[in-house]
């Protein structure tokens, strides 16, 4: 009886679970790079088809996540992150992402940010984003994260020719991270604005100096930046709908904020 005790909980010390992240910061630069390389790496996954898409790690001293449609055009890869704390809303991801030099020419790319239940079943995808239209440059793409007991975020990459790449990197869930903004914020109460009666700029209201401002579109791509004018950011270029803020005050602090443009 004593033996078989023992058996037992050498069985159970042994199971590990992966512990619920926070947050997430991740480069790719520790993982290993290949077609073949085995997964999941560092509690990272991918859903992918045997002959196409791909999903992995591509490059060498600079390492990202690469799709490559192969042969399969229109068909969607999934990438995958680890377990995070059900997210109740008060974070963003932020991630960098691409359409790869070397792709079918008139190629183009997509991406769209879901939550899932697990890592395996992509049928559970919930789509918390207008779809990612990628271009040649490597952007920066934001979009808030919102409240749900799904507890991954996938990336659903779709190329609409064969032989299309993209790549993804610098990933990054937090609070602050979003929009490029720093941990040093300001209060509301310092930065306000409101949209003028034209619905062509934003006026401030604030004693501090502004730096810059960054507008986001609900998709997380940015859409404007610049240094206001007095008192005044011109958002005449802007289609109506919602848009996020990023102000950068002189002396570096940010504030998050949003408004609606009609």
């Amino acid at each position: 009886m004593k033996l078989r005790l023992l058996i037992g909980t050498l069985l159970f010390t042994a199971v590990t679970v992966n512990a619920q992240l926070a947050t997430i910061n991740e480069d790719f630069e520790t993982f290993t790079g290949g077609s073949t390389a085995p997964w999941p790496q560092k509690n990272w996954s991918k859903v992918q088809e045997t002959s196409g898409p791909w999903v992995y790690i591509a490059g060498t001293t600079n390492k990202w996540v690469q799709y490559y449609s192969s042969m399969a055009a229109n068909t969607a890869g999934y990438l995958i992150t680890p377990q995070i704390v059900a997210p109740d809303g008060s974070k963003t991801l932020t991630f960098k992402a691409a359409l790869t030099t070397g792709s079918t020419s008139g190629a183009t790319g997509t991406i769209e940010i879901g939550l899932v239940h697990n890592t395996t079943d992509m049928n559970t995808f919930t789509s918390i984003g207008n779809i990612i239209n990628l271009t040649a440059s490597n952007a920066q793409y934001s979009l808030p994260i919102p409240a749900s007991s799904k507890q991954y975020i996938a990336f659903k990459i779709i190329g609409s020719n064969v032989h299309t790449a993209i790549q993804i990197d610098d990933v990054v869930y937090n609070n602050t991270s979003s929009l490029g903004v720093k941990e040093n914020t300001a209060s509301k109460e310092e930065v306000k604005f409101a949209v003028n009666t034209d619905n062509t700029a934003l006026v401030f209201i604030t004693k501090k100096q502004l730096k810059n401002v960054q507008i986001y579109s609900a998709s997380g791509q940015k859409v404007a930046e610049g240094k206001p004018n007095g008192e005044l950011f011109t958002i005449n270029n802007l289609q109506k709908g919602v848009y996020y803020t990023s102000i950068e005050t002189a002396d570096g602090k940010t504030i998050q904020s949003k408004f609606i443009k009609k």
